[in-house]
C-alpha cells in the first residue's frame, strides 16, 4: 500500500503547490520566475499520475515477475519529482538561481524511470 499512498499524496502535493503558484506567487515573482515554477508543477503532477499507474502495477500484483523493476521504476520517478520538481520550487521560492544545476539529476531519474518502465514492457 506504500506506493499507493505516496502517490496520492504527491499527487496531492502537486495540486496544492500548483495553486500557490496560482495565487500567492503569481504576483511576487517574475513571469520567467513563474514559468520556471510551473515547469516544475507540470512535471510533479503528470509524473504523479505515473506513480499512480505503476502503484496499481504493484498493488493489484499485475506483473508479479516484473516486481522488482516497477519498484525500482516508480522510486527513481519518485526521486525525479523531488529532485526536479523540488528543485524548481526552491528556485524560484528562495530564488537561488544555483539549485537549477541540481534539476537535472531529476530529470535523468525520470528518464531512468520510463526507460525501466519501456524495458518491462518490452519483455511482456
Amino acid at each position: 500500500m506504500i506506493f499507493l499512498l505516496l502517490a496520492g499524496l504527491l499527487g496531492a502535493l502537486g495540486v496544492g503547490i500548483g495553486a500557490f503558484g496560482a495565487h500567492i506567487l503569481k504576483s511576487s515573482v517574475t513571469p520567467e520566475m513563474l514559468s520556471i515554477y510551473e515547469t516544475g508543477v507540470l512535471y510533479h503532477l503528470v509524473h504523479s499520475v505515473v506513480l499512480l499507474v505503476i502503484a496499481f502495477a504493484l498493488e493489484g500484483n499485475l506483473l508479479n515477475s516484473e516486481k522488482p523493476l516497477l519498484q525500482i521504476s516508480f522510486w527513481s520517478i519518485f526521486t525525479g519529482i523531488i529532485i526536479f520538481s523540488g528543485s524548481l520550487y526552491l528556485l524560484v521560492i528562495i530564488n537561488q538561481r544555483w539549485l537549477g544545476a541540481i534539476t537535472p539529476i531529476g530529470g535523468v531519474a525520470f528518464i531512468v524511470g520510463w526507460l525501466i518502465l519501456a524495458f518491462v514492457g518490452y519483455k511482456h
